[in-house]
């Protein structure tokens, strides 16, 4: 497990964008029986895949006008619970990290995978990213 002070400054990366973070199962699972709509988990690590591709892209993704109704990450390396419990959630994909899902009312849609993120720039990513909130997201929580 990864000590705090050295992945705090990457939790931030994202929360300073009103990620919200879920350190626990039970977290995970709250928010993703509670939320309506659609919920995009992101599975955050220390690996430079993650430093220089992912994050850097989620941030741009999410500037866009359409965006999930609600926003989380979990930490691997560091929040093994939480992460564990989301990945149960990815139904079909084996565990990757960085990893984005977007689940609408608690059901998998969407998947971008570490392999999907490692060959790619910060922009592509966050060019795949707003075309998954085009189509997943876009007036989810208005068909409710």
């Amino acid at each position: 497990m990864y000590p705090e002070h050295f992945v705090a400054p990457m939790r931030a990366e994202l929360t300073r964008f009103g990620v919200e973070e879920l350190r626990s199962a039970a977290q995970v699972d709250a928010a993703v029986t509670s939320t309506r709509g659609t919920l995009m988990i992101v599975v955050n690590s220390v690996c430079g895949c993650a430093a220089g591709k992912a994050r850097p892209g989620i941030a741009m993704a999410l500037q866009h006008s359409t965006r999930p109704d609600r926003v989380a990450t979990v930490f691997a390396g560091a929040d093994i619970e939480a992460t564990s419990r989301a990945r149960e959630y990815f139904t079909g994909y084996r565990p990757s990290s960085p990893s984005v899902a977007i689940l609408r009312d608690g059901q998998l849609v969407y998947m971008l995978e570490r392999y999907n993120i490692e060959n790619r720039t910060a922009e592509q990513i966050a060019i795949e990213l707003t075309a998954a909130f085009d189509r997943h997201c876009a007036g989810a929580a208005a068909t409710h």
